[in-house]
């Protein structure tokens, strides 16, 4: 198993980075995040990867941390989920965000990814549902997020709640990530409206 890969960066395309190690280039499929990590052409540049092995090819994917890492394992575990549609997902949402998505149970977010239809994305949130919380993940604003903690009951019922109002999943359960962790139902509900503008 390649662990990761160091070297210089040679090229990047819309899902691929090459890096050189050594005179040998290794190419690596990432998400959109990791490619947006990326320094320019000519420098040196770090992936974790993870070596996909089928009867006709070898596949190297390359991550920026192991928070996408672990995710992308968790994903690929999943029925009918394979490594080119996990890092499909991985490219429309960060791991908070798809974190956020399985614990509200919002299908809508993960079937946004390019050929991830509505029964893959359901098998990803019941597949997921009680794994996510094994993953510590932190938002592009520095928000702290661990997965059991989005999955508490106040913030759930939060959710519930704004959802009923006609709020999507998503924007309730990202608006409510971000709240203090101690606070009870009705008071995350009160911060959620008034962050979202209400």
């Amino acid at each position: 198993m390649i662990y990761s890969v160091s070297g210089k960066l040679v090229l990047t395309d819309q899902n691929t980075a090459v890096i050189e190690t050594n005179g040998i280039g290794y190419s690596c499929c990432c998400s959109l995040r990791t490619l947006a990590k990326l320094p320019q052409i000519g420098k040196e540049a770090f992936l974790l990867t993870y070596l996909n092995v089928r009867e006709d090819a070898m596949e190297l994917f390359g991550f920026s941390d192991k928070t996408e890492l672990d995710c992308f394992k968790l994903l690929i575990g999943v029925k009918g989920i394979g490594p080119k549609a996990a890092m499909s997902i991985l490219s429309t949402l960060t791991p908070d965000q798809l974190a956020l998505a399985v614990a509200s149970k919002d299908f809508r977010a993960i079937q946004a990814a390019p050929g991830i239809g509505k029964k893959s994305a359901e098998m990803v949130v019941l597949e997921l549902k009680d794994k996510m919380g094994s993953i510590d993940t932190i938002d592009e604003v520095g928000y702290e997020q661990v997965g059991n903690a989005v999955a508490s009951s106040s913030k759930k019922d939060a959710i519930d709640a704004l959802v009923s109002l006609g709020y999507s999943q998503s924007d309730a359960a990202k608006v409510i990530a971000k709240a203090d962790k101690s606070l009870s139902t009705e008071e995350l509900i009160k911060y959620a409206l008034t962050n979202l503008g209400l």
